[in-house]
């Protein structure tokens, strides 16, 4: 199945057709990938899978087995509804018990990672409170994270609150526990830092579990930029030559096409090409293909 000799490469469940989590695992397993990334956003219905009974997580246990495929990371976007960081107090311990839910689900999932997305807030101001409650919050959930040995893994956003693996690093120094990682997202770190993507790369390299393979259109002063949806090979990303660097650095985590193919008309024909795009670069820079 591996598509890479010496890393994993996955699938962003959002990426694939539309259907339930059964289906989109067997979609996965069947183009050829060797995981999925799980989606847990703020829509109810993806919410509702903090509350994922024994019986179901035996029945996607037994399809990941049987189709040579599993899930390896959560994308908990779910907190830019109940941010960690809020005014609000009955939403800030909301977050936390979520948070809870969600590292006692990937435990019994066998998850390694979950994507913690670097928001304070999202939909509320931001302020020296919110990034204060964050840290407390976070800090909170590394010591339940520790109980069952879940990774936390920062993403680098699309939002100035942690948009680079520099201010990844800021905050370690206040969360300093061994189950927080990083997840950058290439677009999103691109975006932010197209002049400077290897040197913040390579400032927190030791540090990196996964990877985000993304497209994206550079912030400018008179540009706000583009995070989502830009085709690849479109936007800002040197993906030539982040991979080089990614190879001659032996990096060993995985990497993950990060897409929202599923709202599309022809959400195969997408993933296809975007597929062959990455892999394509891959075989350009020196890596070895299975």
């Amino acid at each position: 199945m591996k598509i890479l000799k010496n890393n994993l490469f996955g699938i962003y469940e959002k990426a694939l057709p539309p259907g339930d989590l059964e289906e989109k695992i067997i979609y996965a397993s069947n183009a050829k990938f060797d995981f999925l990334e799980m989606s847990i956003d703020e829509s109810d219905k993806r919410l509702m899978r903090l509350n994922m009974d024994d019986k179901y997580i035996e029945k996607i246990l037994s399809i990941c087995k049987n189709n040579n495929i599993f899930i390896r990371s959560i994308c908990f976007s779910a907190q830019r509804r109940y941010p960690l960081g809020s005014h609000n107090e009955n939403i800030r311990k909301q977050s936390i018990e979520m948070l809870k839910q969600c590292i006692l689900l990937a435990f019994k999932l066998n998850i390694r990672i979950i994507q913690i997305a670097g928001y304070d807030v999202f939909y509320e101001e931001k302020d020296d409170n919110t990034k204060k409650w964050f840290i407390e919050g976070l800090n909170e959930g590394l010591w339940f994270a520790n109980i069952y040995g879940v990774n936390l893994s920062i993403e680098i956003m699309d939002d100035p609150f942690i948009n680079s693996i520099t201010k990844y690093l800021e905050l370690k120094k206040r969360c300093q526990s061994p189950w927080l990682s990083v997840y950058p997202d290439l677009g999103n770190l691109s975006a932010w830092n197209k002049k400077n993507t290897i040197i913040e790369l390579e400032k927190g390299f030791g540090e990196i579990v996964a990877l985000h393979i993304k497209d994206t259109l550079e912030v400018k002063d008179d540009f706000k930029g583009k995070f989502k949806n830009v085709n690849f090979g479109e936007g800002c990303v040197d993906f030539k030559k982040i991979f080089k660097y990614l190879k001659d650095k032996k990096y060993s985590g995985s990497f993950l096409i990060e897409a929202w193919y599923e709202d599309f008309p022809d959400p195969t024909n997408n993933l296809d090409k975007s597929k062959k795009f990455i892999t394509d670069i891959f075989r350009e820079t020196g890596w070895e293909l299975c």
